[in-house]
């Protein structure tokens, strides 16, 4: 450790200044999903699961094919069906008790089940005592009217029927995030793996769930204007010109003055665990930009982003609101340097974008022995100590080599994606003792000392915004990803929150607050 910090010591006063750096905190927020615990919106219809058909005598969820309407909503169900729909499946109670109030426009008949009672009902409106734990709310639509339909569906946490239209955010989510520099929308707009190609694709406000094509690009603008924040856009990898060009529209029109749009092509292009990546390989195959796959989609990544830029510029009229973004894989700088130079790309763009992750994936380097059976005997300081001698330093290499890149173009360094990247992975992520301890160090004091420590790093080799990934969400065997576990969170108590809010507020961000958990549920 020491000679990381003496390393930082050594090259703080001088690094960022040089460089023309701004370093900021930015976030990743959680993607919509009925188990989603981050609870955004105070309408939790927004993250409901897609209906699910239940038929009399059939198999669960395998009732007949739904007849839905474009945005989502049940327009007629067969004799002896019903259409199902979860919502808030949060393990533990994580999200608000009491009386919730349902809307919903047409004719037909929902009943509850689960955490869920029926206080009242009434035509076009139903209250409901909610227990969560209980578990997760069930909502059936027993009934619908053809021609008249039920739709519109708004279950309203308590407290917000006189609100939720002129602010549909939870005032939670909006003080928690309060401060940051930029919102990446990664998740928020379910970017990987998008089937999205034409503008009629998009998702948009008065679909019946936003958790099968993300959030719209109106409610993204608002959040962003409601916390004098920039937006970080990763637009789909399939979408055409129109597409873009429509979205950036929307974006010019709506976005405050003063803030900014990230664009980003897609997420991830590198990486061969995403569909946007095969995708790329295959388009710059035929396009004659490399017969390796691998090459191909670097390249092609490349052009497609620069076709990208173009448009919004053409949009927005000059580049003085836009950062034109171009990613590449933290781990390996050759792939930036191929990227940046293909078509002279990084010359019309302004920000390399690399995911610096301090790591610990187990089995680890097969040189060091590094595997299951060692590190589940471990204890939380033998983890953290490999963090701080071993992989801690590597990502401080990573980002030096790729801010070397960023440096020949004269584009900022900036993070899409940061923090630790302790898992499992090989089928380790299976060991439930493994699994516990990871958890463990995350939650340990001393990870808060170690994120300071790397946040330091990033500001000292010269980067800019860096986008934490990510807000709230539960930790698992696949990943401890979230600075919060749950919505109602004590953050004073999170080490990787209260690091993370300390080094944001340094660097002159108004986000220092933290709450214990009584408050945030009061």
């Amino acid at each position: 450790m020491l000679p990381v910090v003496a390393l930082l010591l050594v090259v703080a006063a001088v690094g960022a200044e040089l460089a023309g750096a701004q370093p900021r905190m930015g976030m990743n927020l959680a993607g919509p999903a009925d188990w989603g615990t981050e609870l955004p919106f105070v309408d939790v219809f927004r993250f409901s699961r897609p209906w699910i058909s239940q038929g009399a005598g059939a198999e669960w969820g395998k009732g007949p094919a739904l007849d839905l309407d474009k945005h989502g909503w049940v327009t007629r169900l067969a004799p002896g069906c019903r259409a199902e729909t979860f919502l808030c499946t949060i393990d533990g109670g994580h999200y608000p008790q009491g009386d919730y109030t349902v809307l919903y426009e047409g004719e037909g008949q929902i009943v509850f089940a689960q955490a869920a009672s029926v206080v009242s009902s009434a035509p076009g409106r139903m209250v409901i005592h909610v227990e969560p734990r209980k578990g997760g709310i069930d909502l059936q639509l027993v009934a619908t009217t053809p021609g008249n339909y039920v739709r519109n569906i708004r279950v309203i946490m308590p407290g917000f029927e006189k609100t939720y239209r002129e602010n549909p955010w939870h005032p939670v989510f909006l003080r928690r995030w309060k401060g940051m520099a930029c919102l990446r929308f990664m998740d928020f707009m379910d970017t990987n793996d998008s089937r999205q190609r034409k503008w009629s694709d998009r998702p948009r406000e008065d679909d019946a769930t936003y958790s099968e094509k993300g959030i719209p690009v109106e409610l993204l603008v608002d959040l962003c204007n409601r916390q004098h924040c920039d937006a970080w856009f990763c637009i789909p990898h399939l979408a055409d010109d129109e597409y873009v060009e429509s979205f950036a529209t929307v974006v010019k029109e709506r976005l405050a003055p003063g803030l900014k749009a990230w664009v980003e092509y897609s997420n991830e292009v590198w990486n061969g665990g995403f569909s946007q990546n095969g995708y790329a390989g295959q388009q710059g195959q035929k396009l004659g930009f490399s017969e390796k796959p691998w090459e191909a989609a670097w390249k092609y990544t490349a052009f497609r982003s620069v076709q990208i830029f173009s448009i919004w510029e053409k949009v927005f009229g000059d580049r003085r609101r836009l950062v034109r973004v171009l990613a590449a894989q933290a781990a390996n700088s050759y792939v930036a340097g191929q990227i940046l130079s293909f078509q002279d790309a990084g010359h019309q763009a302004d920000a390399l974008a690399i995911a610096p992750y301090f790591g610990f994936a187990v089995p680890g380097d097969r040189a060091e022995k590094i595997n299951e059976s060692v590190v589940e005997n471990w204890n939380v300081d033998q983890v953290l100590d490999h963090i701080e001698s071993v992989t801690l330093p590597e990502a401080v290499r990573w980002i030096k080599s790729n801010k070397a890149v960023a440096d020949q173009y004269g584009l900022k360094l900036v993070a899409y994606e940061a923090g630790q990247h302790l898992v499992g992975i090989g089928g380790a992520e299976n060991n439930d003792r493994l699994t516990s301890l990871l958890h463990a160090a995350n939650n340990a004091p001393r990870m808060g000392k170690i994120y300071g420590e790397y946040l330091a790093a990033w500001s000292a080799a010269g980067g800019d915004l860096l986008c934490n990934f990510s807000s709230v969400s539960a930790w698992s065997k696949w990943g401890n990803w979230g600075l919060l576990q749950y919505f109602d969170d004590d953050e004073s108590a999170s080490p990787k929150f209260v690091a993370v809010k300390r080094w944001a507020s340094e660097h002159g961000q108004s986000a220092a607050a933290t709450y214990p958990a009584e408050e945030i549920r009061n």
